[in-house]
């Protein structure tokens, strides 16, 4: 396991250009705020697929999505939709990595040993924030972390 495409925030759009940008990711993790069950459908012909329940995910399909999830990608990876919600301490409990949306906010940030990732949003634009994915390549060390900013392709 080397590269673990990050998404978030679709709110039921999945640009052609973010497919485009996590292929070639041996896992994909969704953050939360799907919107529909198609978009992981379409994840899932990517790669391998961890998703989480966001709080704008309703519905009998997205109840059958966790509200907190593991991967594992040579490393552990904690996966929740709000970063405010995190109720473990990850470097105790053996993670690597907590990926994370909900703030439309691109980010990416070491605290005690643990890399925070928040993809940002790859749906329809809120404000002025951008819309993007990340690639995360556990590969290399120290592990990179690269945002794919999706905007310039609209």
């Amino acid at each position: 396991m080397r590269i673990a495409g990050l998404i978030s925030d679709t709110h039921g759009l999945l640009r052609p250009e973010a497919v485009r940008a996590l292929a070639g990711s041996d896992l994909i993790i969704h953050a939360g705020d799907v919107g529909t069950p198609e978009i992981l459908d379409a994840l899932r012909a990517v790669a391998p697929l961890v998703a989480v329940r966001g709080n704008a995910d309703t519905g009998a399909w997205a109840s059958a999505l966790p509200a907190t999830a593991v991967a594992e990608a040579g490393t552990l990876i904690y996966v929740l939709h709000d970063l405010n919600e995190l109720d473990i301490d990850p470097a105790a409990a053996g993670f690597g990595v907590v990926v994370s949306g909900h703030s439309h906010k691109p980010a990416s940030s070491e605290r005690s040993g643990v890399l925070f990732v928040n993809p940002g949003s790859a749906g329809r634009r809120r404000f002025k924030l951008p819309i993007t994915v990340a690639r995360l390549d556990l590969g290399r060390q120290p592990w990179e972390v690269e945002f794919i900013d999706l905007g310039h392709h609209l």
